[in-house]
């Protein structure tokens, strides 16, 4: 089985797009429509990677990657974290990879830069 990422992302059809775009190069997707929802099965799950949309309905994804980087559970403190997300005003990268984001992609997302940046993070055993 390939790695598992998680992604925390509250609109589906982006949801479906990375979930497919990432199952062809072997990886297994966890699914996480709030920042609540996404911190329990972080903590719960063996994660490899994060990603995360940062406009979400309940808990932003700043104040998700802050948390993360603080948990009790070591290991979420250094799991890679790339933001996916529509703020892409100026400041918003840095606003992210302050928070404690590895990476800042922008929305729409662009597959092959995905694909890139997550195989430059975990290599696909596919």
């Amino acid at each position: 089985m390939g790695n598992v990422i998680l992604y925390i992302e509250d609109n589906a059809d982006n949801m479906l797009l990375v979930k497919r775009a990432l199952e062809a190069r072997g990886y297994r997707l966890l699914e996480a429509t709030t920042g609540q929802q996404g911190l329990e099965i972080a903590e719960r799950e063996n994660v490899d990677l994060i990603l995360l949309d940062i406009n979400l309905p309940d808990i932003d994804g700043y104040e998700i990657a802050r948390r993360l980087r603080h948990h009790k559970k070591t290991s979420l403190a250094y799991i890679p974290i790339i933001a996916i997300t529509a703020n892409a005003l100026k400041g918003d990268a840095e606003k992210a990879l302050e928070a404690g984001c590895d990476v800042y992609m922008a929305k729409p997302i662009n597959i092959r830069e995905l694909w890139a940046q997550v195989e430059g993070l975990l290599p696909s055993e596919s």
